[in-house]
């Protein structure tokens, strides 16, 4: 049996007076997917998060998040997201354990203590969990932010640049826990400006002007990329670039007795995400 998406959007769109913040957006997420939502800022990454979380009605368009409409049955479905902002939310005078139960207890009084505790210690911070928030690192707040998103046991998880501001060593830890909780079918949305976090998504949406340029595997989209291949042969330096790298170079080795040697540079996902923006900005001018 095929599960059904854990978010299906079609046809979204929202307006704040003149500027059309959401035009007509189409994407699905798949259950257990990290999904993820690169673009510049005003692309609409942001809208369209509070669009899905109910906090902002669409003018028009269909939603589903975990089978409900958001704003219809908005009691019903926020019990069964979280959410991890950019910018700090946590009570700084507080201990990062109070903070999480606070933030547990919001959504269910049940057990609010022993999941806050299940919490610190998936984010493995639990020998800091009686310290003053302000007392923590940025890192180790980032890390708190995370704890109280995940002490409830969500269904569906929203984070807003989750790394930010967290050194190598941290954010592997975080991906590692990431993908334990999508193992057991938590689904996640990933709004990033970090190429490193897009990689590691399973899909990612590419935002700008309030629409989805593409939904794809970011690794099919580095597959996709263009690369500047330079063939060095007789003394004389040869450079093209083409679209497939892959088939292009051995199309441009054939037939060569004396390459003295090879260079090929090939586009980064922040290099192909950037020109299908600059692409789309042109065509819309």
């Amino acid at each position: 049996m095929v599960e059904p998406p854990a978010i299906s959007v079609r046809s979204l769109r929202k307006s704040f007076g003149a500027v059309e913040a959401l035009a007509g957006v189409d994407l699905e997420v798949s259950t257990g997917q990290i999904f993820g939502l690169i673009g510049p800022n005003g692309a609409g990454k942001t809208t369209l998060i509070r669009t899905l979380v109910g906090a902002l009605q669409p003018d028009e368009g269909e939603i589903a998040v975990l089978g409900l409409d958001p704003i219809r049955d908005r009691y019903q479905i926020r019990a069964r997201l979280g959410y991890m902002p950019q910018e700090s939310a946590l009570y700084e005078d507080l201990s990062a354990f109070l903070n999480v139960k606070f933030f547990a207890a919001a959504h269910t009084r049940n057990r609010a203590a022993e999941r806050a505790h299940a919490a610190l210690e998936f984010i493995d911070l639990s020998d800091r969990a009686d310290d003053p928030v302000h007392t923590l690192s940025g890192g180790m707040e980032q890390r708190v932010s995370l704890a109280c998103a995940l002490a409830h046991e969500p269904d569906l998880l929203f984070l807003d640049e989750p790394t930010a501001g967290i050194d190598p060593k941290q954010r592997e830890a975080f991906w590692a826990g990431f993908r334990t909780l999508t193992a057991t079918g938590t689904s996640m949305v990933v709004s990033t400006h970090q190429m490193s976090d897009a990689l590691a998504c399973d899909r990612v949406a590419i935002m700008q002007g309030g629409r989805v340029l593409v939904a794809e595997d970011p690794r099919t989209l580095l597959r996709g990329g263009r690369a500047t291949i330079r063939v060095w042969e007789a003394g004389r330096v040869e450079e093209s670039t083409v679209d497939d790298y892959s088939v292009d170079l051995p199309r441009l080795l054939a037939g060569r007795g004396g390459v003295e040697r090879v260079e090929v540079d090939r586009e980064t996902l922040e290099d192909i995400v950037l020109r299908m923006i600059d692409d789309d900005v042109a065509r819309s001018s």
